[in-house]
């Protein structure tokens, strides 16, 4: 069933398709670009927080490396390590009592030193051979000599963390050297002190920024939550984490700042701040939902101003559509008696708008119709006359050309090997460098016939040096592009590929078109040409006997004459190969 509309409900519906599709337009772009500035905000805010907070927990790791250092670096602990390492084992328990308090001497002046801010509790100092010398808890029989912290303690100063009841506790490893040593000398002890790790935690559980579900957290090498969580209790040392954002810092030692599944395996906006050198990483992220929400408020008023303007768009148009239906109504009455042949009608609407102006070119229309179809059927005429003059036109003359052709060689198995775009990128290319060529030599593009182009040096003076030795250049320099040629097919992977290039002189007849500006030439010069070019070799140029005749006695080139009683047999005239005469062939 067909449905109609009249000129109201189509103006009607015209501007509601105009105001929803503007609308929309606009709705979708404000609300991407919306999207994309909240988005770089949060990333902003949270790259922000993961830089700063990260810089902040690799200089507290730093200070405790260093701080712990300060007592590894005392000559009197250094002295007595030295001392107790020679010590039998039998006399060691002995000594360590005698020893214990200049130990401690020296490590209370150390906590003095460096304040009590620390959170230090505990320090071994440990010998060589893995006995604790002293010890601030009881238990100083302890043997360390198989203990992950010595044994990496030996080789490298470090800060580890160690779950405890309460959580976790800070281990910083530093190592003794003797007070005389030198580059490349072991370590005489290592000390492992533990502390506190409150202003780690500070650091990490200030939420200010983070709105009401970032949190800001570290995991180690094992992929285990240091610090804890906001959302689930006694995560330290308990929770996994391996997420993208760690998974980039441990693999690839690279920051990262995206969406990606948190720990929770829920969408978050995340950024990492990679510490691999200290065996961790900083994660600050925020839930998408809660980056997102904003946008989606902004998207429901979007669509809401949006039905309302509509609305409103509405009806407006169902009013002004009832103020021109009535002026356009007359028009198409007047239209229809001007299909049936009236070209006496008039509208004569007054207006004063648009309408009225379309009414006075109507009715201009009207008076000049009879006129334009008379002119038309003139043109009819005109146009057949001229088709019947379009003839190609030969010319009444001869004249005396250079003839060339560059054909491309195996050109059919090279285009079975490629697509057809490419083998028409292939043609496009070898067609154009070759034509280049030939203009450059002030040469003439007669056509291309297949992977073949066929150009001339029209009119040419047989006696002129100067025009003669052009030619054949232009031919050499084809030749020499060879490479130039391959680089370019290469650029759209192409292979190189190779041509033959044959010349001739002699007499041609011109062939003209009206449609064309370019001569077309035929007769035995263009023919000969086409026929010695296919005894061609590869990458080589042939001349007919004419041009050689002409400039056998250059000195610049060099000519080796084909196998003259074959093709004097077959084709009733020599070739001749061309080369430029080398320096060297005269000495």
């Amino acid at each position: 069933m067909l449905i109609s509309f009249n000129l109201s409900k189509k103006l009607i519906l015209l501007v509601m398709i105009v105001s929803i599709v503007a609308l929309s337009v606009t709705g979708f772009l404000s609300f991407n670009y919306a999207d994309q500035i909240l988005k770089e905000r949060a990333g902003d805010q949270l790259l922000g927080e993961s830089s700063a907070r990260g810089d902040t927990v690799r200089l507290l790791f730093e200070s405790r490396i260093e701080q712990n250092n300060i007592l590894a670096n005392d000559p009197m602990i250094q002295s007595l390590i030295s001392e107790m390492n020679n010590v039998h084992e039998d006399k060691l328990k002995e000594i360590k009592e005698l020893n214990r308090r200049d130990f401690l001497i020296q490590v209370q002046a150390f906590q003095e030193l460096i304040g009590f801010s620390i959170g230090f509790e505990d320090v071994k100092i440990i010998g060589n051979a893995g006995k604790v010398l002293f010890s601030l808890g009881t238990n100083t029989n302890e043997n360390f000599s198989r203990n992950q912290f010595f044994e990496r303690g030996l080789i490298e100063s470090f800060i580890e963390f160690e779950p405890t009841e309460s959580g976790k506790k800070m281990i910083v490893v530093s190592q003794v050297f003797a007070d005389d040593n030198k580059k490349g000398d072991k370590p005489i002890g290592v000390i492992i002190s533990k502390m506190r790790t409150a202003s780690i935690d500070n650091v990490l559980q200030s939420i200010s920024g983070l709105g009401e579900t970032g949190e800001v957290y570290i995991v180690n090498e094992q992929l285990l939550m240091l610090s804890e969580s906001r959302f689930f209790e006694n995560a330290v040392f308990q929770q996994k984490v391996n997420t993208l954002g760690v998974q980039k810092c441990f693999n690839e030692g690279q920051n990262n700042l995206g969406f990606y599944l948190d720990y929770r395996d829920v969408p978050i906006y995340g950024s990492s701040y990679c510490a691999k050198d200290l065996g961790i990483v900083l994660l600050a992220e925020i839930d998408k939902a809660e980056v997102e929400k904003p946008i989606n408020i902004l998207q429901n008023r979007i669509l809401q101003t949006g039905i309302i303007i509509t609305i409103g768009m509405g009806i407006v148009a169902f009013a002004i559509s009832k103020s021109i239906s009535k002026p356009l109504i007359k028009l198409k009455n007047a239209a229809n008696k001007i299909s049936d042949g009236n070209f006496d009608v008039r509208t004569n609407i007054k207006t004063g708008d648009e309408i009225g102006e379309l009414s006075h070119a109507f009715d201009s229309m009207a008076q000049k119709l009879q006129e334009s179809l008379i002119e038309i059927r003139k043109k009819e005429e005109v146009i057949k006359q001229l088709k019947g003059d379009m003839l190609l036109k030969f010319s009444q003359h001869e004249q005396n050309d250079c003839v060339g052709v560059i054909d491309m060689t195996d050109s059919t198995r090279i285009s079975s090997k490629l697509s057809n775009e490419s083998v028409s990128k292939m043609y496009e290319i070898f067609l154009n460098f070759m034509a280049k060529i030939v203009h450059k030599h002030n040469g003439e593009v007669v056509k291309n016939i297949g992977d073949a182009l066929m150009f001339r040096f029209p009119n040419i003076d047989a006696n002129d040096p100067v025009a003669m030795k052009n030619v054949l250049e232009c031919c050499l320099s084809m030749i020499d592009s060879h490479d130039e040629l391959k680089k370019q097919l290469n650029a759209e992977n192409i292979s190189g590929l190779d041509y033959k290039i044959s010349a001739t002189y002699g007499e041609v007849k011109v062939a003209e078109s009206t449609t064309s500006n370019t001569s077309d030439i035929f007769g035995p010069t263009v023919n000969r040409c086409f026929k010695i070019n296919s005894l061609c070799p590869k990458n080589s140029v042939v001349v007919g006997i004419n041009l050689y005749e002409i400039l056998k006695d250059y000195p610049e080139y060099e000519f080796v004459q084909f196998c003259s009683i074959e093709i004097k047999k077959k084709y009733d005239y020599s070739i001749f190969e061309v080369k430029r005469r080398n320096d060297n062939d005269d000495k």
